[in-house]
């Protein structure tokens, strides 16, 4: 039977042996399955990356680099060298890639299943239904139309109702995961048109899972009209009883995981082997084995750490290594070569168009009828008409089934190629979402202003849980004393867009509260994020809103500097990129957060501060009622001196906190002997009368509190200013002004490790100055950028 299928013993042939002896026993490990495997994966892994890293300035997400990576490597591109199709991919190996392909591919629609929230789904709106509803309805009749133009042409002799049912299906898939990717990565899923598009595309999803399994059903090879039934019986039993057996189970081990404590591996172990098991009965009743593990992870509870600890155990092997295997799998199968002569390429133009014009015009129909603008609803349509994974794995089922013929599944994989990849630029060119709010408004840039009394707004940004108690501390310093207007801080948690499955989670979770979002939808209990900004907030009376920014680190500084233009943000703070270690030296935790800081202070709206944490405050949140600080301010001239000046002023006012200004001049005759310094220039001259005005202001308002003191330092050299600085290190934060107007001060540190942090900065950082104070580093906003 086996021979009679394969046509020769030679392509046949015996089973591959899994190892070899090695090249000096005169084996060549290509003819052995384990390290052919071990080729293959690389040279995937090697091109797909390389096709993501150059289709990045385009914007187009990962997926479309896996179909092309697949098309490239199979006989479309590549393949046509038989010799190299021989030896990296022959024949016998491919039995073992698809059984790898479809492992990662049943994984895979596991984790897809714990993205999708059933709960979400019921709560979707009469809109985004109708326009799912609209989303699949036309093009699935469109699909079955030019079916019967394939049947007449390309594919004669495929049974007619499988075929018709699977060019509607393939029409009418919406990719949930590639959409929520291209809505972030375009800032869209604040926007109503990103929030719609999510919640139509969730629906659009399962819908396209129930119509596959149809399909699927009834594309058996018996073409018998009762095995179909049997299967879909048989399908729909297996749903019920998952409905009744996994919740309950899933619950209860949700229950026995606590919240910060690691999850048992037992609980993993079972959780894959009964995915498997899913698989297994779904694949024996006659559907593919991918649904038995969807449905399972659909019915997962999402509440708790286990799905978390779940997802973070399976999506990088997963998503990272098998799941590339089935687009070459794919693309071993398609053969654009076998798209030729004008009534190919004419039928090729025929379904792209019906592609388009079923999604665009049926969702573009529902949505004006919605009374949606006409260019959101435009904008929704193209959106709508992503494609992707969802899609190969119709196609392929297809092609397995018989289905689809060689040219035809070739022209339905051009089809979804086409259609992901003009998603986004299409888009980008039809909307562009309307800036809230006016900068005639955004009158408070800066710390430093003429009312002081006037409302100051931070927007304190982190991404690591760590530094949330000495973050903490610091927003308690700058209280000052109690105001009319006080104090209103937006914590802004930066997290970032990979290309990992469980971002695609989070992108859900801040669609259903929007992005950035206040933490109102989450139980206390589930954030300790929250938590601790809802006690500082409680107990110290200030406006705290937790906020979440998901971004890729290409363009997270626009998500700050746009938040911070939207809050009317005064300065913003950022963390650096390194963080304290025991012995108290400083580590880097990602240097991309430096490139981040970076572009934050060149592009910022408003006052910058990078802080510097060696546990500023301790690792708890002190109450008003225990602070105890010194903060001292080494103060050189210049505006960005003057911002630290003016937020030290502020802290000063604090109860608990002492306040110490130094201020470093020359000494006359070094002033007198430096001709470096041209004292008659206006600007230098404007410059210090600028900072005579803020010091005499700081004396006048300030010096009345004890708690507040005022030195001046006459100072020779760079040498004299550190010894200066010895003096206070025992501070418990430094205030430094990133960019100082000072010569001497500029030259102490000219080899400048972190530029972000100016000279006075690093010199506090340098293992070189022993002190264990927080640092401060501030850049006051100018109107115009030097």
């Amino acid at each position: 039977m086996l021979s009679g299928a394969m046509g020769s013993d030679e392509t046949c042939g015996s089973p591959m042996k899994a190892t070899s002896d090695g090249v000096f026993q005169g084996d060549n490990p290509l003819d052995f399955a384990l390290p052919l495997v071990i080729v293959q994966i690389c040279l995937v892994l090697l091109l797909t990356r390389a096709l993501a890293f150059l289709l990045k300035p385009l914007r187009q997400p990962r997926v479309v680099a896996e179909i092309i990576g697949g098309i490239l490597l199979g006989p479309s591109a590549l393949g046509r060298n038989t010799s190299y199709l021989k030896t990296i991919f022959p024949p016998e190996s491919l039995t073992l890639l698809d059984t790898l392909a479809n492992l990662g591919l049943l994984l895979f629609l596991f984790l897809a299943g714990l993205e999708l929230d059933a709960k979400s789904l019921r709560k979707t709106g009469n809109k985004a239904f109708g326009i799912a509803a609209a989303g699949i309805g036309l093009p699935f009749t469109l699909g079955i139309g030019s079916s019967f133009v394939l049947r007449e042409t390309i594919s004669k002799g495929v049974n007619a109702t499988s075929f018709m049912v699977f060019m509607g299906v393939a029409l009418s898939i919406t990719a949930f995961p590639v959409l929520a990717r291209i809505l972030a990565e375009l800032k869209l899923l604040t926007t109503d048109v990103g929030r719609m598009a999510m919640s139509a595309a969730a629906v659009n999803d399962v819908a396209a899972w129930i119509l596959l399994a149809l399909a699927v059903a009834l594309s058996g090879p018996g073409h018998s009209p009762l095995v179909s039934l049997w299967v879909f019986l048989c399908g729909c039993c297996f749903v019920i009883c998952a409905f009744l057996i996994v919740p309950p189970i899933f619950k209860w081990v949700t229950r026995r995981c606590n919240e910060g404590e690691p999850v048992e591996e037992m609980y993993i172990c079972a959780t894959l082997a009964a995915v498997l098991a899913a698989g297994f009965i779904t694949d024996a009743i006659g559907i593919h084995a991918m649904f038995g593990a969807f449905v399972v992870g659909i019915l997962i509870p999402k509440e708790g750490p286990f799905v978390g600890a779940l997802v973070e155990k399976v999506e990088d092997l997963v998503s990272g290594l098998f799941l590339p295997l089935y687009f070459v799998s794919s693309g071993l199968k398609t053969n654009v070569a076998s798209i030729q002569g004008l009534q190919s390429w004419c039928l090729l133009a025929l379904v792209i168009a019906t592609a388009c014009f079923g999604k665009i015009v049926g969702t573009v129909v529902v949505s004006l009828s919605c009374k949606m603008p006409f260019r959101e609803a435009l904008t929704l349509g193209l959106l709508m008409n992503t494609k992707g994974l969802v899609e190969l794995i119709v196609l392929n089922i297809g092609k397995d089934k018989k289905v689809l013929n060689d040219q035809t599944f070739a022209i339905m994989i051009v089809m979804a190629l086409f259609t992901t990849f003009i998603t986004t630029p299409l888009v980008m060119a039809v909307y562009k979402p309307v800036k809230k709010g006016s900068k005639a408004d955004y009158k408070h840039r800066t710390i430093e202003r003429k009312n002081s009394n006037s409302q100051l707004r931070i927007l304190a940004c982190f991404h690591s849980v760590r530094v949330i108690p000495s973050l903490i501390n610091l927003l308690e310093a700058s209280r000052g004393m109690e105001r009319q207007e006080g104090l209103c801080v937006y914590a802004l948690h930066l997290m970032e867009l990979s290309e990992r499955s469980s971002a695609i989670l989070m992108v859900h979770r801040a669609r259903r509260n929007g992005l950035p979002f206040w933490n109102k939808g989450l139980r206390s209990n589930s954030n300790h994020i929250v938590v601790a900004f809802e006690a500082f907030q409680q107990l110290c009376k200030v406006v705290v809103r937790p906020m979440t920014a998901i971004s890729s680190m290409c363009d997270m500084h626009e998500d700050i500097c746009t938040t911070a233009e939207r809050k009317r943000a005064a300065i913003l703070i950022l963390p650096f990129y390194k963080h304290q270690n025991i012995d108290g030296s400083l580590e880097t935790t990602r240097t991309e957060f430096r490139w981040v800081n970076q572009r934050v202070l060149e592009h910022a709206p408003c006052s910058v501060g990078i802080f510097v944490d060696r546990g500023f405050g301790g690792t708890s949140h002190v109450h008003a009622s225990r602070v105890s600080y010194l903060i001292t301010v080494l103060y050189f001239g210049g505006h960005d001196d003057r911002e630290a000046l003016a937020y030290g002023a502020r802290m000063g006012e604090h109860p608990g906190i002492s306040l110490t200004v130094i201020r470093f001049m020359l000494e006359p005759q070094t002033a007198g002997e430096n001709v470096s310094i041209d004292m008659e220039s206006s600007s230098c001259t404007s410059a210090k009368s600028a900072d005579e005005v803020c010091l005499n202001n700081f004396k006048q308002n300030m010096l009345k509190d004890d708690s507040i003191k005022y030195e001046e330092k006459a100072v020779r050299d760079a040498g004299q200013i550190v010894d200066a600085i010895r003096e206070f290190s025992r501070s418990n934060l430094f205030l430094v002004g990133r960019m100082p107007d000072s010569e001497m001060a500029l030259a102490l540190n000219k080899k400048s490790e972190c530029p972000e942090l100016g000279p006075i900065g690093n010199l506090l950082i340098s293992p070189d100055f022993s002190s264990t104070a927080s640092v401060l580093v501030v850049q006051q906003f100018q109107n115009q950028a030097p």
